[in-house]
């Protein structure tokens, strides 16, 4: 399918080592990928929906060691331990290369290696990259055709003397946990992953290329990848004006990005459109303004919780053309079902793990990481400029955690390098749904502790080197809609009632909010968020936005010694904010 010598002599290398049977190059054919539906259905790795109810719809099950992403067995693997940073794991590339040269060696026998060519981004777009996985995993094939851009065209583009492909390996082996790992060569444009057959371990184009890799091109090439979703607001004229957010697990990413305006708003005429829900590729404009892209073509979502309420944007991307992972197995209707998607248990069922299940048993049917993987074209509010090579203009960034008292509901940085800040100090706090102490701060900065492709304090500079290239620059804030009340419960109500704040946070961007100036950065007054047709006092809304000094003296503590774990290559810049603070809060 190339003459690219640079991927011919790679192939040839790998299957050299992993020794397949044969090698097929996937074309992105809808002939060959029912073939390899059909063939995977043979085999059991996937099971075939009803068509009808579930057109083109799948089930797939893991094997039960092998459920999630694995951050202790992840590795970026640098000449230079600094480089890698005190946050992510390290190992020298020679020694990982040896070590999982080992494990590789004849993975593929007897089996078929898979090459899939595919594009992160719109192919010949100025922000995509190209990638080639190799892999033995029909559903890994699969899986790459619903989440990139795959097949003929993409190595049709690549020219026959680049070089600068991403290389990806990935075998099952004998999805051996103590020996599974996802490592990173950032020099070297190269992800091994072995020992795994887990979406967010083996889809090597999502977290692996999308933010690993290429954060550390990004910082190369002076641009940003991002574990951010990409939001378009339209008002009631009819111009729409976008957003990127970025929050860690469990602080409704998805659900925002999918958001559903309140109905007083929907008949006024205000629209919500997805242009992403997990990662941004940003650059500086022409036109001196951040643009952003979604590099990736489809949504790798956590099926738990997903429903009408939560987000049914989500749940009517899945109904067609959907891979499910380690979801219950509705026998009866021969459908699908999992926690939280409605208050009908299948009576007749499998669970994740393809045994007899009963909801009366009091065990979850479905595996609470289990996934769907569906096309960003079946979403009812996919955004019209997503197939828009340019990507789409950026007017704020949002920052988010899950913090009970210390975040108001929503605050604006007082300039980028103060955003810069806000947003390295992110944290959430934990819940009794993770195991461990209640409320433990987990800071995660700007949602990428476990995906930067080095050195965090490299990254936090790399940021503020940015904001010097950026003429127009988007405003950036910070939101948490899950402050409570002192019996715990939350205070604001969420889901489409964001829309209230961000209409806010888009005034403020274009000067036609008010706001006031505390120890923090801007706040808005009670006033100045419109809560028409929400039961919530104004008493209500001063106490979401109160700044309690004394919380956020202990927070500063806190901020210290994180910054001293990410160690000596935090900017001095953020250190000055940080005094800033500590200054305005005496």
């Amino acid at each position: 399918m190339t003459n690219n010598k640079y991927v011919l002599n790679w192939i040839e290398e790998m299957a050299a080592l992993t020794n397949p049977d044969r090698i097929v190059w996937i074309d992105g054919s809808e002939e060959q990928t029912e073939a390899l539906r059909k063939e995977a259905i043979s085999t059991g790795e996937l099971f075939k929906l009803d068509q009808e109810k579930l057109p083109n719809c799948y089930l797939h099950r893991t094997a039960i060691n092998d459920v999630a992403r694995v951050e202790h067995r992840t590795f970026i693997c640098t000449s230079k331990k600094e480089d890698a940073g005190n946050i992510n794991n390290w190992m020298a590339p020679d020694e990982c290369y040896a070590k999982l040269g080992k494990l590789f060696k004849n993975s593929m026998k007897g089996q078929t290696m898979y090459v899939i060519p595919y594009s992160m981004g719109i192919v010949g777009s100025e922000f995509a990259k190209t990638g080639i996985e190799l892999t033995d995993s029909i559903y890994v094939v699969l899986n790459m055709l619903i989440m990139t851009r795959a097949g003929k065209e993409v190595i049709d583009a690549l020219d026959e003397n680049d070089s600068g492909f991403v290389k990806g390996l990935h075998a099952r082996a004998d999805l051996d946990e103590e020996n599974r790992y996802i490592c990173h060569f950032p020099e070297d444009n190269t992800i091994w992953s072995v020992n795994s057959g887990y979406g967010g371990n083996v889809l090597l184009g999502k977290k692996c290329f999308a933010l690993r890799i290429a954060s550390y091109l990004g910082r190369q090439e002076g641009w940003m990848a991002e574990h951010m979703l990409i939001l378009g607001i339209e008002n009631p004229q009819g111009e729409v004006k976008y957003i990127t957010a970025a929050f860690p697990s469990a602080c409704g990413k998805t659900n925002l990005a999918m958001l559903i305006p309140p109905e007083g708003f929907r008949a006024k005429g205000y629209k919500v459109w997805c242009v992403g829900d997990d990662i941004a590729w940003i650059r500086v404009g022409q036109d001196g303004r951040l643009w952003a892209m979604n590099p990736e073509n489809g949504f790798f979502g956590v099926a738990p919780g997903t429903n009408v309420k939560s987000n049914p944007n989500a749940l009517a991307t899945t109904m067609r053309d959907t891979i499910f992972t380690n979801v219950v197995h509705n026998l009866e209707t021969n459908t699908v079902w999992w926690e939280g998607l409605d208050k009908n248990p299948p009576k007749n069922a499998l669970n994740w793990k393809g045994e007899k299940w009963d909801c009366e048993s009091g065990e979850k049917g479905a595996h609470p990481n289990s996934r769907f993987t569906a096309s960003a074209v079946n979403c009812p509010c996919i955004s019209p400029e997503f197939n828009n090579p340019q990507g789409v203009p950026i007017s704020a960034i949002v920052f988010g955690g899950r913090r009970a008292k210390t975040a108001p509901l929503v605050y604006q940085s007082r300039d980028w390098n103060n955003g810069v800040f806000v947003g390295s100090i992110m944290a959430s706090e934990t819940t009794a749904a993770a195991s461990g102490a209640v409320g433990v701060v987990r800071r995660d900065p700007m949602a990428m502790l476990p995906f930067a492709g080095y050195d965090m304090g490299d990254y936090f500079a790399h940021w503020i080197e940015m904001g010097k290239k950026i003429e127009n620059k988007p405003k950036i804030f910070n939101v948490n809609w899950f402050r409570t009340d002192d019996e715990g419960h939350f205070i604001w109500p969420g889901f489409g009632e964001n829309l209230r704040v961000l209409l806010w946070i888009l005034d403020r961007c274009e000067d036609k909010a008010g706001a006031v100036e505390t120890a923090i950065g801007y706040l808005p007054r009670p006033e100045d968020i419109n809560t028409e047709g929400l039961d919530i006092s104004r008493e209500t809304m001063a106490g979401l936005l109160e700044v309690d000094k004394e919380i956020w003296r202990e927070e500063t503590k806190g901020i210290r010694e994180f910054y001293a774990k990410v160690g000596d290559r935090v900017p001095a810049e953020l250190y000055a904010e940080l005094e800033k603070l500590e200054n305005n809060l005496k």
